[in-house]
């Protein structure tokens, strides 16, 4: 089954406005944004079990949050499920005395180095890529997680099942459906698929438009 965040190619949501907006609508947004990083410095949980994270909020949730509700909402959850912080300091907004993992902290100095670091998700492997460019491929259908029932995958479900054709071969990368779920890294060789909009869509806006999707070895085969 979908979850709500996977919403490419519904009907209902009215169009995209390209318009310029301010990078942060609300002043609390940022702190937003710097509060999500400095928590995943403490190094209790990844980028891909962040995602799964906002993913899982309830769909009523998740459709009345504001992009950064859902980001903090999700954030609170990691913190009391990996027992940063529990729910009675959560409510309180403060902690109950100092934390093991005080020592961890990410100082205000240290945030342009390490946001200019990142955290490449690149990784070698012994084994030769499957597919190259040109190749014609078809993705897995339906679009789940093969390790964790419902858990966290980046095959979109508009793209289950579609033919597209390799574009570009980017190296092993870390899986996410994996990593997500505590399984360690398990790389696999990392492609740019492109997909015709009308073997997406049906009914593309313009005809020759295309889609392209980032996707990993095991969600893809020849077709």
């Amino acid at each position: 089954m979908t979850r709500v965040h996977d919403m490419g190619g519904r009907f209902g949501d009215g169009p995209v406005d390209p318009s310029p907006e301010p990078v942060f609508k609300e002043d609390w947004h940022a702190r937003a944004l710097a509060v999500t990083l400095a928590a995943g410095a403490l190094g209790q949980w990844n980028l891909d079990t962040s995602r799964h994270a906002r993913e899982r909020l309830s769909p009523k949730d998740y459709a009345r949050f504001s992009y950064y509700e859902k980001w903090i909402s999700a954030l609170a959850d990691l913190l009391e499920e990996n027992g940063v912080v529990t729910r009675d300091e959560l409510m309180a907004g403060q902690g109950a005395g100092p934390s093991p993992l005080s020592g961890r902290k990410l100082r205000a100095d240290a945030v342009a180095g390490a946001l200019a670091r990142g955290g490449p998700a690149d990784r070698p492997v012994d084994s030769a890529p499957k597919f190259a460019p040109g190749d014609v491929v078809r993705t897995r259908r339906p679009a789940r997680n093969a390790f964790v029932a419902g858990g966290h995958t980046r095959l979109p479900s508009y793209a289950a099942g579609a033919v597209g054709r390799i574009l570009h071969h980017h190296g092993a990368h870390v899986l996410p459906d994996a990593n997500a779920h505590g399984r360690g890294e398990s790389p696999e060789h990392l492609y740019t698929v492109v997909f015709d909009a009308a073997e997406l869509w049906g009914a593309p806006e313009r005809a020759g438009d295309e889609v392209t999707c980032d996707l990993w070895q095991s969600y893809l085969e020849p077709a």
